[in-house]
């Protein structure tokens, strides 16, 4: 056995078999119930006060030495932040309304959705089953 794997080895071609069991792959699982080891301390979560909760924005900083940034008043955002919550309509709600009624972003919105459904219903068609 040892003489044949080294002749496959040399040649470079490896054989079906061989392909199969070299092929496969698992994927890394973190050893359960290990306690005590080399970086305790990171995986301690960091306790807040409350105070702390209400005036900054935990865990939005990037930067290894910076600091969480603070909470200011609704007046010193700008103020498209506050309509990106806003519930724009479906398709579905688009299409029951005149389109030359809509306004201009809902006009744009009702294109791009009516071009991806077509494009999906196309792909479906056409899929190789």
């Amino acid at each position: 056995m040892a003489v044949s794997w080294t002749r496959v080895l040399k040649r470079g071609v490896i054989p079906r078999d061989a392909a199969q069991l070299v092929g496969t792959r698992g994927f890394a699982v973190a050893a359960k119930g290990k306690k005590g080891g080399k970086g305790g301390a990171a995986d301690a979560k960091p306790v807040l006060s409350k105070e702390m909760k209400s005036t900054s924005v935990f865990g939005a900083d990037i930067l290894k030495e910076g600091s969480d940034p603070k909470i200011q008043p609704d007046s010193e955002y700008p103020g498209w932040l506050w309509h990106m919550i806003d519930k724009r309509p479906v398709l579905s709600e688009l299409r029951r309304k005149d389109a030359k009624a809509l306004p201009y972003e809902d006009q744009k919105r009702f294109v791009k959705l009516d071009n991806r459904t077509r494009i999906k219903e196309n792909n479906a068609l056409t899929a190789k089953n």
